[in-house]
């Protein structure tokens, strides 16, 4: 855990392909746009021409995704009599998520244009957001509506909207009397006139514009806890070792067998966890070739569903020449663990008024790996709401980071830094390594972190507390 602070102020300082879609994710959809009632004009309809690209097609879930949104062609005109001069169109838009993450981004372009001649046709126009992947799997972007916002003698907003598409089946009401109310309040039974229903093949539906593009979200890794302990560290041959295993699924028949290397031997029995997930057994070791034990669930051992190595010795039974000594050697699993230097960082300050970039460096984290075992480890930090004097908040999700890990040689594990983003109350991965037959190691992990401080925020100091998580 560490304490984030950061100062404003210029006298202040810091204190410490499917349908519809194209490889380059551009799209085509029908759109009707309304323009502002001061403007006088009918609606306009007519395609619109989009592209939808991402910065990451296949992010981890907590990842944050930069979206971009451009408008290449849309029917909208310029709601003046007059030109528009340059860089009075402000855009803004939506980004329809679906499959595995459901919701929309909010997407906002730059004050940026060429003029516009009276009547003309809007330009071009791009837009940028961002969102945080929620869940695995497949996730797909589709344009929304949009507003073109011009400031030029007028603030006036033209809003275009996918227009109704293609017809749809749907019911087809009999058509039926309805009692009218007279005037004293009594109904009359003369049935009123019934339009004709429309036939199913001609009910419009609205017709969403194409997916334009779409990302694969891969899950965070998870930590595997299980675990064997033995009651001894060697035996002569066919000798039965107590075996303690934990951390297994409650119920799961597990199986507890010796090992070589990578190889399993002929050592083998079955046990079933009970509601902790605890397996007790009994394994005779009888394979000389046996140099450890593993617990785990499942037809074969895998580094997901297995535990890590625990080393056993099978000691030969044959007499020892005279003046000779058996001498036993026994590796014994640790910890992971984490140590981080300092618990403060000093955030640069920014000058009132102006805002900008607060940036600095997080204390320098170790994550040491003992175990011994196949599982990886993820560290994940989360950050809160920088507070300052009368309350006022800086949110968390203003502070991004850019991750750095390192492996130190001789660590069987390769060390993945997270992505950069935003960090956030959410939380995102700092770093992480994968789960392996055998892994481990100690790494150094690190990360440049910037608060975005608003224009005219209250000169002071700010703090906030950034938790790292490891698992």
């Amino acid at each position: 855990m560490a304490v984030l602070a950061a100062a404003t102020g210029g006298a202040l300082s810091a204190p410490a392909a499917a349908e519809g879609e194209t490889p380059s994710g551009q799209v085509e959809f029908p759109t009707h746009c309304l323009p502002p009632q001061e403007a006088g004009l009918p609606p306009a309809d007519g395609p619109t021409t989009a592209r939808i690209t991402v910065d990451d097609s296949t992010p981890r879930v907590g990842d944050t995704v930069t979206v971009t949104y451009q408008v290449t062609r849309t029917p909208a005109v310029n709601p003046l009599s007059v030109g528009l001069p340059a860089d009075v169109l402000t855009p803004t838009g939506r980004i329809v998520l679906g499959g595995v993450q459901q919701g929309e981004v909010t997407v906002v372009g730059a004050k940026r244009n060429d003029p516009v001649e009276a009547g003309g046709a809007l330009p071009a126009v791009t837009m940028t957001g961002t969102f945080t992947v929620t869940a695995p799997g497949e996730i797909t972007l589709a344009p929304g509506g949009y507003t073109l916002h011009t400031g030029h003698l007028l603030e006036l907003d033209t809003v275009c909207a996918a227009a109704s598409g293609s017809a749809a089946p749907g019911p087809d009401p009999a058509p039926s009397a309805k009692p009218s109310a007279s005037a004293s309040g009594s109904a009359s039974a003369a049935p009123s006139p019934v339009s004709p229903s429309p036939s199913p093949s001609t009910v419009p539906v609205p017709a969403g514009p194409p997916v334009a593009q779409r990302i694969t979200a891969s899950p965070l890794p998870t930590a595997n806890l299980r675990a064997v302990a033995l009651g001894t560290a060697a035996g002569a041959p066919g000798a039965r070792v107590k075996v303690t295993g934990a951390g297994f699924v409650p119920g799961a028949e597990v199986t507890v067998a010796g090992r070589t290397g990578t190889a399993q031997t002929a050592d083998r029995v079955t046990a079933k966890a009970d509601e902790l997930g605890v397996v007790l057994a009994e394994l005779a070791v009888t394979d000389r070739a046996t140099t450890a034990v593993v617990a785990y669930e499942g037809e074969v051992w895998t580094p997901e569903r297995g535990s890590g190595p625990s080393a056993y010795t099978v000691i030969a039974a044959t007499p020892l020449p005279p003046g000779s000594q058996t001498i036993t050697a026994v590796v014994e699993q640790g910890e992971l663990g984490m140590t981080q230097e300092g618990d403060a960082v000093t955030l640069a300050a920014v000058p009132y008024g102006d805002g900008g970039a607060a940036a600095g460096r997080i204390g320098t984290v170790t994550v040491k790996d003992a175990r011994g075992g196949p599982a990886g480890w993820s560290l994940i930090g989360k950050v809160t709401d920088f507070t300052g004097s009368g309350g006022v908040r800086i949110p968390g999700a203003s502070l991004n980071w850019t991750p750095e890990c390192a492996a130190a040689p001789g660590s069987p594990s390769a060390c993945t830094p997270g992505s950069a983003g935003t960090v956030g109350p959410d939380g995102a991965v700092l770093a992480s390594t994968g789960d392996a037959a055998l892994v481990g190691g100690t790494f150094t992990v690190d990360a440049a972190v910037t608060l975005q401080v608003p224009p005219y925020t209250p000169p002071g100091a700010y703090t906030a507390v950034l938790t790292l998580t490891l698992s």
